[in-house]
């Protein structure tokens, strides 16, 4: 023990002493002790290869979920295929892991992390890892570690390594006492799932660190998002994926809403073109460390009636789960993204008739869609 408690001090002396002059203010992190993999066997590699290029260095936590592969695809285009390293604790398919860098990442492996930032020179963090709402309610004790202790974790090390960290946020993270019609950027926030709490507790988190830090903390509170190339997650949105597949599969879909349920959707195109944007604004540009960001809003009625013109024989029926009709009536029916369009020119690309026939062109032909069109 006094080896490490030397080494540590050691470490500590030459993090402050750094000849960068950046003046990157040091944040109470915990006790590290030395690990063997904290020098990695292809570190001359990294350093090698990544010295050459101008772009930031990109890791994506829960990369495996809705948006971390698409996130990926568009910044490797953008940044170069070895610049983007996509990370998450399941197992990727073939077509993803041979698609570029991949790396397994647990968020709760604080020490496994900060020698991912470390080894791989990591300067800008995408950190997608988290329990959705109906799943969080379902294991609220595994939400509250994946959603809350990683995010410190993420916080901590983005700090400590002066990172440029994108936490996302959520229609969730409103709640019943919020306005609803529309949602301003600042409003009151009682989330009545854990889901919603522990994105608040973000929002608020990455503000404190940015003015307490200096970290350069960005978040956009997102709708529920639609894409052809994921199964639905376990959100509460999820209904406006499923019901596509569904229609293709069998032409019957059974909705766990109302039908006159009005909720903000965005298809995934916005969702990752936003994402991007706001990283790359100038810091002078932004006003605030959290965005509303909105495209439509519909309920499953309007959206079964839009379907219904690709796949006319569609039979749409109704089995409320009150678990889930309850944490929709508790968020927001429309969102105002005003700040956003200001501050750094936010603009969708999809409205509800787009989004549609969007997603049928990338779910293939049936022969009922064949024979609508």
């Amino acid at each position: 023990m006094p080896m490490v408690r030397s080494l540590s001090r050691a470490a500590s002396q030459l993090l402050q002493s750094s000849g960068c002059g950046c003046g990157v203010p040091l944040v109470p992190v915990r006790c590290i002790g030395v690990s063997p993999r904290q020098v990695a066997s292809d570190a001359a590699f990294h350093s090698v290869t990544f010295s050459e290029s101008n772009h930031p260095r990109v890791l994506i936590t829960g990369g495996l979920g809705q948006l971390g592969v698409g996130l990926a695809k568009l910044l490797r285009k953008r940044f170069g295929k070895n610049n983007v390293i996509l990370s998450d604790i399941r197992k990727p398919a073939d077509n993803v892991f041979y698609s570029g860098p991949f790396i397994f990442a647990d968020i709760l492996d604080y020490k496994n992390l900060r020698e991912i930032v470390v080894n791989n020179r990591i300067t800008w963090l995408f950190h997608y890892s988290a329990l959705l709402s109906a799943v969080g309610e379902a294991n609220v004790p595994l939400a509250r570690a994946v959603n809350i202790t990683g995010l410190h974790n993420v916080l901590d090390i983005a700090a400590e390594h002066n990172l440029r960290l994108f936490v996302p946020s959520t229609i969730g993270a409103f709640g019943p006492t919020s306005p609803r019609d529309p949602t301003p950027d600042l409003c009151i926030q009682r989330p009545r799932t854990i889901y919603g709490v522990s994105k608040v507790h973000a929002e608020l988190m990455g503000e404190y660190y940015h003015y307490r830090y200096g970290l350069d903390f960005r978040c956009l509170r997102y709708p529920g998002i639609i894409s052809a190339d994921s199964q639905p997650g376990g959100g509460t949105t999820d209904y406006a994926v499923q019901i596509f597949h569904d229609a293709i599969k069998t032409g019957k879909f059974k909705c766990y809403l109302r039908p006159d349920t009005r909720l903000p959707m965005m298809y995934i195109d916005d969702c990752l073109k936003a994402t991007l944007e706001v990283m790359e604004a100038p810091a002078e540009a932004l006003t605030m460390r959290t965005y509303n960001i909105s495209a439509m809003s519909f309920t499953p009625e309007e959206l079964a009636q839009e379907v219904q013109k690709y796949v006319p024989e569609l039979q749409m029926t109704y089995n409320v789960d009150q678990v889930r009709q309850a944490i929709a009536d508790s968020w927001p029916m429309n969102f105002d993204d005003s700040n956003a369009r200001r501050d750094w020119g936010w603009k969708h690309d999809y409205d509800l008739p787009e989004l549609v026939t969007t997603m049928f062109s990338y779910l293939g032909s049936d022969s009922r869609i064949a024979q609508a069109n």
